[in-house]
């Protein structure tokens, strides 16, 4: 359950990156879920790899090269994806950052399996 929980974060962040990013377009809804699900495994196969392989240049940039490497990411859901488009450098930086903090946002409610969580604290 928490799988299609977060593969609809995804796609709600791949929605508003195509409503406020100029160069970010899908088509139709399903280009939109199928871009989310390609992204979900980009980031759980490809991501740590290219992370490994790029950890001296993150340490320089002090981590700010994790935006390019979102990007690429973007960039490669679309390339495999019919009907989702991204079109340049920045629209893809921009629509990573997107959908990153959308997907923040949402999974700050989401638990590891799924639910929906709430924290009270006591004094």
């Amino acid at each position: 359950m928490g799988i299609i929980i977060r593969t609809l974060l995804v796609a709600a962040g791949l929605w508003l990156a195509t409503a406020i990013v100029p160069g970010v377009e899908a088509y139709t809804t399903s280009a939109l879920i199928w871009a989310a699900i390609a992204l979900g495994l980009i980031n759980a196969f490809v991501r740590p790899l290219v992370i490994l392989l790029t950890l001296p240049l993150t340490v320089l940039t002090l981590g700010v090269f994790l935006l390019v490497i979102n990007a690429g990411m973007l960039n490669l859901a679309a390339w495999f994806v019919d009907g989702f488009v991204v079109q340049g450098f920045w629209s893809s930086v921009f629509g990573a950052i997107v959908v990153g903090l959308t997907s923040w946002v949402g999974s700050a409610f989401v638990s590891e399996r799924g639910r929906y969580e709430v924290m009270v604290v006591r004094r």
